[in-house]
């Protein structure tokens, strides 16, 4: 789903178009497994491009009120949310690709002499914070597998 977190409405229409699963025996696409049309895809794109119902409604050509009737269909709102966490998604992997950056910068900050002292010490702050978060994520996971596994073995046959 490339080009989602690009901000650029053609693109997002694109990648609406793009993530189409099949065709039903009308010929229309099938968004997830919806009945989606052409222009409620584009809407969702609008939607999720433009800045306010009104925007993306006048984005999609078609009018508010037919938005926000939309808005009330399930398979239209299981889409869009389906569209949402996709775009939330692209965005967190590209915030994932700098990580490595972000603590090289941190590190820069706390050991360079020049860095006032109120900046290194905040960056000392962040980084036990995001240390002990990490430790309490890891013993979660461990605590979680080992449920897993103590239920796996309890399962009778």
């Amino acid at each position: 789903m490339e080009g989602i977190a690009q901000g650029d409405g053609k693109a997002m229409v694109a990648v609406t178009h793009r993530s189409r699963q099949h065709l039903a025996s009308d010929g229309r696409s099938q968004l997830n497994c919806s009945t989606l049309g052409r222009k409620q895809e584009d809407t969702i794109a609008a939607l999720l491009t433009q800045r306010n119902i009104e925007e993306a409604a006048h984005s999609a050509g078609i009018g508010t009120r037919t938005l926000l009737r939309w808005l009330k269909l399930p398979e239209f709102q299981k889409a869009y949310r389906e569209a949402r966490r996709a775009a939330f998604g692209q965005a967190i992997a590209r915030l994932q690709q700098g990580t490595s950056a972000a603590a090289t910068t941190l590190l820069k900050l706390l050991i360079e002499p020049n860095t006032p002292a109120s900046v290194r010490a905040r960056v000392a702050d962040s980084i036990f914070n995001h240390a002990a978060k990490a430790i309490e994520i890891e013993d979660i996971e461990a605590r979680v597998s080992e449920l897993e596994r103590t239920a796996g073995l309890s399962k009778p046959g």
